[in-house]
Formats: C-alpha cells, sequence, structure tokens
C-alpha cells in the first residue's frame, strides 16, 4: 500500500498546518528528557525528522516502504539538511541504526500494522533496544477504543491542489470478524476538464487499545507512561480523544 502511496503522501499531508501543531509538543518531551539524538521509526517521508534536524537535533529516520525513504532523501536535499534515511521495519532498528538514542518516535498510526502480539513485543523490544536507559518513546496512534465503540468508519476527507490538477483522498475502515480492521484508501485524481481516476489501496490494521498497549510497554521495560489523546498534550479520554498519544521511558528491566 505504503509503496503506491509514497508519490502522493506530501500532497495528503498538509505539512505545515501538521508540523505547526506537533512540534511543540514533541520538542517540549525531548527537551524534558535533555535528547539530542532521535530515532524516527516509521518516519514516512521524513518530515518530522528533518523539522528536528532543522532545530539542531540528530536524527535518523527508518521506514520499511523503500518508496518513503526515496521521497524523504529527496525532502532532505530539498530542505538543505543532512539525515540518515534508510529502509528498516520494526525489529530490525537496532541492528540497522545501534543504540544509546535519546527518543525513538513512532508517529502516525504506525505500530498498528503490527498484527499481532508478538510482533507488538518484538518491535517494542527493538525500540528499548535502540534507546538509552531512561530515553524517551513516543507513539502517537488513532484512538482505537473510540472507533471500536462508535463503528467508526470514515476519517475526515483530504483535498490537494496544484495548478489545474486535484487530489482527494478517502480513508475508511472496515471491521473484520477476527478483530482486525482493513484500512482503505482511495486516491482520486483529476487534471483541468478530465474525469476523475481512481486508485484504491488496503492494508490491515490491529486496533491496538489505551490498555493493551501500555499492557505491552511495561512488559517490554518502559516506565513512567502518561497518555494523552492528541499532539498537543491534551488528557487522553477513551471516549472522546482523537488520538492515543503514549509517552514512555526505557528502564532497565524487562518484565518476563
Amino acid at each position: 500500500m505504503y509503496e503506491d502511496f509514497s508519490s502522493d503522501y506530501d500532497r495528503f499531508m498538509d505539512w505545515q498546518g501538521r508540523l505547526a501543531a506537533e512540534l511543540p509538543f514533541i520538542e517540549h518531551q525531548l527537551q524534558a528528557v535533555g535528547a539530542r539524538r532521535v530515532l524516527d521509526a516509521a518516519c514516512g517521508t521524513g518530515m518530522h525528522a528533518i523539522a528536528l534536524a532543522q532545530r539542531g537535533y540528530a536524527t535518523v529516520g527508518a521506514d520499511l516502504s523503500a518508496g518513503m525513504i526515496e521521497r524523504a532523501r529527496a525532502n532532505a536535499t530539498t530542505a538543505g539538511i543532512a539525515v540518515q534515511f534508510e529502509v528498516a521495519g520494526f525489529g530490525e532498528l537496532s541492528a540497522q541504526f545501534g543504540s544509546g538514542y535519546d527518543a525513538l518516535l513512532c508517529l502516525g498510526n504506525s505500530l498498528p500494522h503490527l498484527l499481532t502480539p508478538a510482533d507488538l513485543a518484538a518491535a517494542l523490544d527493538d525500540f528499548a533496544a535502540c534507546l538509552r536507559p531512561g530515553g524517551l518513546l513516543l507513539i502517537q496512534n488513532r484512538n482505537f477504543d473510540a472507533v471500536l465503540a462508535r463503528g467508526e468508519r470514515w476519517m475526515e476527507p483530504q483535498t490537494h491542489r496544484e495548478g489545474d490538477a486535484e487530489w482527494l483522498f478517502l480513508r475508511f475502515y472496515d471491521f473484520e470478524s477476527d478483530g482486525t480492521l482493513t484500512f482503505n484508501l482511495v486516491t482520486l485524481r483529476r487534471e483541468g476538464v478530465n474525469g476523475w481516476s481512481q486508485h484504491v489501496a488496503a492494508t490491515r490494521l490491529q486496533p491496538l487499545r489505551q490498555e493493551e498497549l501500555t499492557t505491552a510497554l511495561v512488559k517490554a521495560g518502559f516506565g513512567d507512561i502518561v497518555c494523552y489523546g492528541d499532539m498537543s498534550g491534551a488528557p487522553f479520554d477513551s471516549e472522546s480523544s482523537g488520538n492515543l498519544v503514549v509517552t514512555a521511558k526505557q528502564t532497565k528491566g524487562k518484565v518476563y
């Protein structure tokens, strides 16, 4: 799905608005642990890592999608900033980038792409291996407690224009019998007076609830876990928050 979407991702995302809304919270969390070295896991087209590098952080980025990494490298070149971007998925980060990072970011509802508890545990172990003791983990997911309780299928449409070309992005969930979700993305495009072309892509998600994620974090050796409802630091409300944003610190001992 993301290989197909990598060429349009920066059209889909309002980066100016998103970064303006999220960076103050991210930097506040980084400053609280004295962070300098930051690893952005599932970095997409690299815009968070690039923005943090422009603010003086030593950032690296990883994504499983080679197309996303290609776009991230191009974005860094355009920005005139040096950021290392490599193709690596969850479970491969410490082998690719080593350890000792002050902070690790996992943003954009990326973690729910892991479909089993074993895959989630392996990813969190990998996150912990990347971080120094006391290092920060910052996760941003959808609030699936609310999604599941309400049966929320549709997300807000996104639009983009370049000259006489127009894009419309539609996203919705199918609720599967095994408890997973199918995340569907419809991309519509037209140019001038021509008709719309369309492309449909889909991928499977595991809708992580707050309790499931925090329990897995404790088992992986994380502590000082705090949950927020968005990337401005609002309190988490399982019934109404749009996001589940979690901060946690790497501790020395994994819980068995």
